[in-house]
């Protein structure tokens, strides 16, 4: 089976709010699961927690994210009538709506409005990113949109194959996932960061501990292989399997990823990538 695996570059460690939508993001995908029985590929789901605590996690990297640079001092200093005073941030508690109106003012597709129809949005991003990070889909914490159909499958004697059209269930995902600008989810980071902070406080994460989280939430779908070959199964009652060992093996985030096709996941790979980017410089 031939494989190209995407190079990531971890020089610089990085911290995301694209994260609030791609990375929910990106991400994503990481697509709302359904029943065992129902969809074959399903894998064990942690429960919903929002404030979870991590006395039981691995130990988590630490990482340093850069500010975006001061406006030169060339550049003349608007006058008092032209001068924007940002907004204040809300606490905590009270962001939703808040996080949900300047989300909603960048490019997107009208299914982010249902993805963010729910409360606690900033401690869920952060519970969605934790759990990405550690290669799982927390799929209960942000209703992203379900596949599509069902899964199926063929047979050709005793091999059974993953049928390439259930790479479409997911199209409805993918396409909101790249509609996002990443350099707008970059600046948006930068903008409630405090509130992330806050958000990772109650789960016991430091702020360096916070990007390193994000960076390795990000690393994991950039190293989610590409599959252009046909993928073989193997059946253990009604769940399927990958029939490779090597991706069975793979993160249960990166084998979502693999549901959705090469071409899919390429696209999410180059969304997670201009986050990257954007946020490395902002």
């Amino acid at each position: 089976m031939t494989r190209a695996r995407s190079n990531s570059s971890t020089s610089k460690f990085i911290l995301i709010l694209g994260s609030l939508a791609a990375i929910a993001v990106i991400a994503g995908v990481l697509y709302q699961a359904q029943s065992a029985t129902d969809e074959g590929l399903e894998y064990q789901q942690i429960p919903e927690q929002i404030a979870q605590s991590v006395s039981e996690q691995p130990a988590v990297p630490e990482a340093l994210i850069p500010e975006p640079s001061a406006q030169p001092t060339a550049v003349a200093k608007p006058s008092a009538a032209n001068t924007i005073t940002p907004p204040r941030l809300p606490s905590l508690d009270d962001s939703d709506q808040f996080i949900r109106e300047r989300l909603l003012t960048t490019k997107h597709r009208d299914e982010l409005k249902t993805w963010l129809n729910t409360d606690d949005l900033v401690r869920r991003f952060a519970s969605y990113l934790d759990g990405m990070a550690r290669g799982v889909i927390l799929s209960k914490i942000i209703p992203l949109t379900g596949p599509e159909g069902r899964f199926t499958t063929h047979r050709d004697g005793e091999i059974i194959w993953l049928n390439a059209g259930n790479y479409e269930r997911y199209n409805s995902t993918v396409a909101v996932l790249t509609s996002l600008d990443m350099k707008s989810m970059a600046q948006m980071f930068h903008f409630i960061r405090p509130l992330l902070e806050s958000a990772f406080a109650e789960m016991g994460y430091r702020p360096r501990q916070m990007d390193g989280i994000i960076l390795q939430a990000i690393e994991n779908i950039l190293d989610t292989p590409i599959i252009v070959e046909r993928i073989e199964l193997t059946q253990d009652s009604v769940t399927y399997k990958f029939a490779d060992k090597e991706l069975e093996a793979l993160l249960p985030l990166q084998k979502q990823l693999l549901r959705t096709g090469p071409e899919s996941t390429q696209r999410i790979q180059q969304q997670a990538l201009a986050l990257k980017e954007a946020l490395l410089n902002p």
